[in-house]
């Protein structure tokens, strides 16, 4: 009796595969390729961690998935459960479709539908509501075609990226983050189990709302994996005690203001690989969100980590966090332009160095000075006297800094700066003057970090690297410093006293407040990275009592210890560099004479040399023979003094006086330049031009 019922029905079966067969010639093949598929835009870091995916315009995640990503028992289970055969059949399975025809035959109606996982995923690629013989004949004929024209490999794919979990979510990849927290490469055997389960009946299995339904349907599998000897029975007692997850979790969003800005740069973009580390970034958000309590309400932090050899930000927390709206968390505050207050005074000290008119050991005056009707203060309200230059920066000493300004140029150093990359901002009609050694212009924490980077690298500045998948290709490079003034500026700020609690001689840095209390800013560099930090109020209201050193300064040192497993040395001292004290410094270096006073020394002696041309801030034109050709040389005159004399451009030597008291110097192109001379008993005077085009 049973051989009459199995013969019919596997001539059945066989009739309906021969059909199939001839659609399969007849239809012509059009299976899309993996690729082809609509996905989820994903935005990762540089080792291809997840940071944040983005959903569908309908609002799925689909999560583009190769076997590679996935826990290999996982798959090992997926096909013994859905599809044995799944390697060697063409797309539809022979045995599967006797099954099903004899379960037809038995009980009136399709029981199973002998599906392989290809019939499965040409059913997810064109989705049909009736469940008749019609239906499953087209998908047949789907799946072969689609056997026909891709690997193994690539179904695989699209199943794994296309299969339902319940809900908008689509992919094992997907579902894995949602249930689980993580990507499926590493999985219990319980949380595959569950993962095989669920796209038969992904409603009705979710976890998060019907966790007994979903525990025996993972358990159904736990027992066919037993029987099938794909799992021991210890492993199939252990998943068996897991428990299934009771909520969805929230897809990853880390370095969400970085995604976003990658998504909006190449918005066609299926994929962006960003320089990011996702270690350090989730380290320093969990930072950040620590150190907010006590900050009080509204105000923020962004934090920024950069590589000092290569410029990769290796993380970026623009806000105190994305969707905090009390601290309007979705503006990025790591470019906002802000005031830095006296985190500029390094690269004013660091032209000063460049000229050759001061050391670090150099003496300056810290006392009341007019510098026309302006009367700048320190913080403290109080005045050092005499100090040296390397207590002054470490003071961060605001005389001194307005006095060296006012003898290197302050549109020298606005200009500087900007050819390293920095885009700074002035109020509305004004010019740079005087007022920007104490943060009279805007600036962004990325432009503070390239400039901090650059000294950390001996003075070469050029733009930080946000993303590891564009070729970058002519990087604009600049001379900020020169690299002894760069090692200088180095040596001094890591003898910066650190904040309350903190480890000494860790890391150089600087901070600076803005005017008003509005913002807090650190930045510091060991010999390996640079990481700056801001603090205070995205809509820029005042905050009492912040101040860098105190509010800032201390989350700098803490990222550095969460983010570098390791602080590196700086730079070794480059040729050239002069580690003296004061009183063995070269006479003209050991006491800093401001622009228009003349050197006095303790003889009484009083040498009144002066260069007469060009003027201090004169504007020269460049004169040239032909066009094209170099520019031709231009004449320094001075008066006074004894000879011989020694002329320098920018500190660098050019020769002695060819006559006199006179020399021509071949310049290079346009730009600011320090022209200085000195003469026998070290008498010096110096001026700052402009040459023009």
């Amino acid at each position: 009796m049973m051989m009459r019922i199995v013969r019919p029905a596997g001539l059945g079966a066989l009739a309906v595969i021969a059909s199939v067969l001839m659609a399969v010639f007849l239809i012509r093949i059009t299976a899309p390729e993996p690729q082809q598929i609509l996905r989820s835009v994903e935005v990762t870091d540089r080792n291809g961690v997840l940071l944040r995916p983005f959903s569908l315009p309908d609002g799925r995640w689909r999560l583009a998935t190769q076997p590679g990503q996935v826990d290999q028992r996982y798959l090992e289970m997926l096909v013994a459960y859905e599809d044995r055969r799944f390697r060697d059949h063409i797309g539809v399975d022979p045995l599967a479709l006797v099954r099903a025809s004899w379960q037809l035959l038995i009980n009136g109606e399709i029981v199973s539908g002998g599906s392989t996982l290809s019939m499965q995923v040409a059913r997810l690629i064109e989705p049909r509501k009736q469940r008749t013989i019609l239906a499953k004949l087209a998908e047949i004929v789907r799946a072969m075609q689609i056997e026909a024209r891709l690997s193994k490999q690539e179904i695989l794919e699209l199943y794994l990226t296309l299969a339902p979990f319940g809900g908008n979510l689509e992919g094992v990849r997907a579902a894995s983050h949602a249930y689980f927290g993580k990507e499926p490469l590493r999985l219990t055997t319980g949380e595959a189990a569950l993962l095989v389960a669920l796209p038969q009946s992904p409603e009705v299995r979710r976890p998060d709302r019907a966790s007994g339904v979903a525990i025996r349907a993972r358990n159904r599998v736990i027992d066919r994996m037993l029987s099938s000897g794909v799992i021991t029975v210890a492993e199939a007692n252990r998943a068996r005690e897991e428990p299934v997850p009771h909520l969805r979790r929230e897809m990853p969003q880390h370095a969400p203001h970085a995604a976003e800005a990658a998504i909006a740069a190449a918005p066609k973009q299926q994929l962006h690989r960003l320089a990011i580390d996702a270690t350090v970034q989730r380290r320093l958000e969990d930072l950040v969100r620590e150190k907010l309590p006590p900050l009080g309400a509204h105000v923020s932090v962004a934090i920024l980590v950069a590589d000092n050899e290569t410029g990769e930000v290796l993380a970026r927390v623009g806000s105190a966090g994305f969707n905090d709206t009390e601290r309007a968390g979705r503006i990025d505050m790591t470019r906002g332009v802000r005031s830095p207050g006296s985190a500029l005074k390094p690269f004013i000290y660091g032209l000063a160095f460049e000229d050759g008119t001061a050391h670090p050991e150099t003496l300056i005056e810290d006392r009341p000075t007019r510098f026309g009707a302006w009367r700048p203060e320190n913080f403290d309200m109080t005045f050092q006297g005499t100090v040296t230059l390397r207590k002054a920066l470490q003071l961060s000493l605001n005389v001194p800094a307005v006095a060296l300004l006012e003898s290197v140029g302050a549109q020298r150093l606005f200009a500087r700066l900007e050819t390293s990359g920095a885009q700074l901002q002035l109020p509305q009609g004004e010019v740079p003057g005087l007022a920007i050694s104490l943060g009279g212009l805007g600036l962004r924490l990325e432009d503070l970090t390239t400039l901090y980077a650059a000294l950390a690298r001996g003075g070469e500045a050029f733009p930080l690297v946000h993303r590891l998948d564009v070729k970058q290709d002519n990087i604009r490079r600049a001379r900020l410093l020169d690299p002894v003034s760069a090692w200088y500026i180095g040596n001094i700020l890591i003898g910066a006293p650190p904040p309350e609690n903190a480890s000494f001689g860790r890391i150089a840095y600087k901070t600076g407040t803005s005017y008003g209390y509005r913002d807090a800013w650190a930045v510091g560099f060991d010999g390996k990275r640079t990481i700056a930090v801001w603090v205070g109020r995205p809509d820029g209201q005042p905050v009492p009592g912040m101040i860098g050193r105190v509010t800032a300064a201390p989350i700098l040192f803490d990222a550095f210890a969460r983010a570098v497993p390791k602080i590196e040395p700086l730079r070794a001292a480059p040729a050239g560099a002069l580690v003296a004290s004061t009183a063995r410094l070269p006479l003209p270096l050991r006491r800093f004479v401001p622009p228009g006073e003349t050197r006095r020394f303790a003889n009484g002696g009083e040498p009144q040399l002066k260069i007469v041309f060009p003027l201090n801030g004169a504007q020269l034109a460049l004169e040239r023979s032909d066009p094209g050709s170099a520019p031709l040389p231009i004449a320094i005159k001075t008066n006074g003094g004894n000879a011989p004399y020694r002329f320098l451009v920018d500190g660098l030597p050019i020769g002695e006086a060819e006559f006199r008291n006179a020399t021509f110097w071949q310049p290079d192109g346009p730009g600011f330049v320090r022209l200085t001379v000195i003469d026998a008993s070290g008498a010096t005077d110096s001026v700052v031009v402009r040459l023009q085009q």
